[in-house]
């Protein structure tokens, strides 16, 4: 067997049986509830009307049959700026991809020159017979260069790209939800805006009259002029609070305008009143949370990617070999260039070992080992937060569910101690005072019971967002 065919064999062993340094990873474990089949807060009163209803689907909007909501949402995914901006960086990590797997393969080139010399016949250490007129050198070669990856450093970095791609799909969707859902609290915000306005418009219709009436007694000489001043008191405050209310509505909608990536200037939505129940929402259980986050799904992937990381940093402690070889032609002139005379060439294998670095790779290996943590505990904690979250909005939208009973109670007897107070104001039994204090309370009812239709809605959205949306961890690119 010959020096060549020896040499190359030995390289092909090494390429085939080259292994990878560094730990293997391991899922980093979260703690979970006893009970892992329920989730604590969850109304017991509800049930799925069959096995589909216990899951999200990607299109949750549609659980709150607004027509209006649903073409908004639509429009989202396709102007919305900050989404792009997103799927913008998740192909940049897809592309490094491609750019670590090129580490794979061997580096080709050319680079061509010629030079001209002329020597001088006084130069030092000379011969002075040897002096020429001039001479070119016309050099054409190929140059190949490569690593070997005996260590895994390569496939590490690729695999450690891999992962990040995969976190930056996560990303992109956990910013689409966010902006989604985003999306849904302004609408609702708007539509109860458009309630207080309209409870506020009627009220303001109400105090009108009921100051047309104390006018009217006063100049009749039944009733003082304190009761004009109070019935005005009561008018212009209600205006003010619609006055108000038109502000508030107005920025939910420009906020809507910017979320589907239109200019608030020629984006509006009519008044509509929000009239509202808060739709059951299918949790799943709380053992398939972690499947079904983006955001913890992006937190498990760079945990990965940490992990190789350490690969990656220890395998500069092992030699690194590379197989570098030129071939080409080489004249002094160019009619000769590609003579078989004169091809040229040269191939070997090169060696490489640190020996003394001053600690600088042990401080890398460390770094490594400490970033894993890092993003070990970052992985835990984004699962502890997303099953507060969860268990937080179960209990808001149990709890609201009763308030908003109670709320309604409330507002009935506020309405009905208006209507006597009026009756006997009217009657010559009570003071105007009395009636005055009738309506602040029966117009505090009214508002709290429309602020907690908007907060069961908006608990509604956020249970939605806490849940994942409909999202699924078999969504994520396979490479």
């Amino acid at each position: 067997m010959s020096g060549k065919t020896s040499l190359a064999l030995a390289l092909l062993l090494l390429i085939t049986t080259s292994c990878m340094v560094g730990p293997v990873y391991v899922p980093p474990t979260v703690p979970m509830a006893k009970a892992p089949d329920a989730y604590k807060e969850l109304d017991p009163n509800w049930m799925p009307a069959n096995p589909a209803d216990t899951e999200l689907k990607g299109d949750w909007w549609t659980l709150f049959n607004e027509s209006i909501l649903n073409d908004l949402e639509a429009k989202v995914a396709l102007a919305n700026q900050s989404l792009k901006a997103s799927e913008a960086r998740f192909r940049e990590a897809r592309a490094q991809i491609r750019i670590n797997r090129a580490s794979l393969y061997p580096t080709i080139g050319a680079s061509p020159s010629t030079v001209g010399e002329r020597y001088a016949a006084d130069r030092p250490y000379f011969n002075a017979a040897s002096a020429n007129k001039g001479e070119a050198d016309l050099l054409l070669p190929f140059d190949l260069n490569y690593e070997i990856d005996l260590w895994g450093r390569v496939r590490r970095t690729i695999n450690a790209a891999k992962e990040e791609t995969q976190a930056s799909a996560a990303d992109l969707a956990t910013a689409r939800l966010s902006l989604q859902t985003e999306l849904a609290m302004d609408y609702f915000e708007l539509r109860s805006a458009d309630a207080q306005k309209k409870l506020l418009a009627d009220t303001v219709t109400d105090y009108k009259e009921a100051l047309r009436i104390t006018t009217n007694r006063f100049e009749g000489g039944i009733s003082a002029i304190s009761d004009v001043y109070q019935a005005q008191t009561q008018l212009q405050a209600a205006l003010v609070a619609e006055s108000d209310i038109t502000v508030a509505r107005q920025q939910y909608e420009h906020a809507i305008a910017v979320l589907i990536g239109q200019p608030p200037a020629s984006f509006s939505i009519a008044e509509t009143p929000l009239n509202a129940q808060p739709p059951p929402i299918p949790t799943g259980l709380p053992s398939q949370l972690l499947e079904r986050r983006p955001d913890i799904a992006a937190a498990e992937r760079r945990a990965n990617e940490a992990n190789e990381r350490i690969g990656i940093a220890r395998a500069a402690f092992f030699p690194s070999l590379s197989l570098n070889a030129a071939i080409g032609f080489e004249s002094t002139s160019i009619k000769s260039l590609f003579n078989a005379s004169n091809f040229v060439y040269a191939l070997g294998p090169g060696l490489s070992q640190t020996f003394f670095d001053a600690g600088r790779r042990a401080a890398i290996s460390d770094q490594a080992y400490a970033s894993f943590d890092e993003a070990s505990a970052n992985f835990r904690q984004t699962a502890l937060d997303a099953y507060q979250q969860v268990e937080d909005n179960l209990t808001v939208l149990r709890v609201l569910a009763q308030e908003s009973i109670q709320q309604h109670q409330a507002t009935v007897a506020a309405r009905g101690a208006q209507e006597i107070f009026n009756n006997r104001y009217v009657g010559g039994i009570d003071t105007y005072l009395q009636v005055v204090t009738a309506q602040n309370a029966a117009l505090a009812n009214e508002r709290n019971e429309i602020d907690i239709m908007r907060r069961r809605m908006d608990s509604s959205v956020l249970l939605i967002k806490a849940l994942g949306g409909g999202w699924n961890r078999s969504q994520l690119p396979k490479y």
